[in-house]
């Protein structure tokens, strides 16, 4: 039977999932697949190359560093995150990505992308982050508004969490009958309706379908919670969110909240750890 792990984003949120992830690592539990959205591509990468605490290490270390995520960098270059830097610098230089290992990796990384002139998801098999590759990943990770689009493959690509925030129907669509959803908010959580419709239409104006998505983001998502739940009744799917509420912002420059987050990823990861290893065995 085919597993996956369906990881959502959340920005500076998705630091919970990061701390799940290396639980996982720690003990030898692994996956089919990764569909990482967002920030959960981000740090899904790191977890396919086996690299445990990556992700929090340079969170801690870089994460005031303006060019990690500053709206003087979106000033500066038109978005919020430096492109040099982050997809480039960091993981070359400064905390190195194991591309070995996540290419000899067994298990498959999609980047879940939103391509803005059709208004639908991507979902972008990456055998390798090397090349052109990494900036699927990027795209992934490029919030509206706050980043320029991403022209990858043909294609003009932004954040995957405005067409699929979750994509568990995908995933069993494509034949992974098992699989763990890792959400960053915590249970009771609906997304109310965007105040962003006008400033979409306005923005994305040679994207009609793209800024519509924007403005019904919320229908999409609520119903895809309601289906992860409707899975979760079943038995295919389990479900780790944040036990308790932790007020953490998107671009959030208090390293302790950051790291609180991480540390409840790894808390609740480890609560769950049996249930974990039965629901993967059965």
């Amino acid at each position: 039977m085919k597993t996956a792990l369906i990881l959502e984003g959340g920005a500076k949120r998705g630091i919970y999932t990061a701390g799940v992830l290396d639980v996982l690592l720690e003990n030898g539990i692994g996956a089919d697949a990764v569909f990482g959205v967002s920030a959960g591509a981000i740090h899904g990468c790191s977890y396919v190359a086996g690299q445990k605490e990556r992700s929090i290490r340079y969170n801690l270390k870089y994460g005031n560093d303006p060019r990690f995520m500053s709206i003087k960098n979106w000033i500066r270059t038109g978005n919020v995150v430096d492109t040099e830097f982050c997809y480039h610098e960091l993981p070359d230089i400064l905390d190195p990505f194991d591309h070995d290992g996540f290419e000899q990796a067994k298990c498959q990384f999609f980047a879940v992308c939103s391509n803005v002139e059709t208004g639908e998801p991507e979902y972008i098999l990456c055998p390798t982050l090397r090349g052109e590759n990494i900036d699927y990943l990027r795209a992934s990770a490029s919030l509206p508004f706050l980043s320029q689009i991403v022209e990858v493959g043909g294609k003009k690509l932004l954040d995957g969490g405005i067409c699929d925030s979750i994509p568990l129907k995908t995933a069993l669509t494509k034949g992974f009958e098992r699989n763990i959803v890792i959400l960053t908010r915590p249970k009771g959580y609906r997304k109310k309706k965007s105040h962003n419709k006008l400033l979409a239409k306005i923005v994305y104006r040679k994207y009609p379908l793209f800024a519509k998505a924007i403005a019904e983001r919320y229908k999409m998502y609520n119903a895809e919670l309601d289906f992860v739940a409707e899975a979760e009744k079943q038995g295919n799917t389990l479900v780790l969110r944040p036990s308790e509420t932790i007020k953490i912002s998107k671009m959030e420059q208090n390293l302790d909240v950051v790291k609180q987050m991480y540390e409840l990823g790894r808390r609740d990861a480890l609560d769950n750890l049996e249930r974990i290893r039965k629901f993967w065995q059965m």
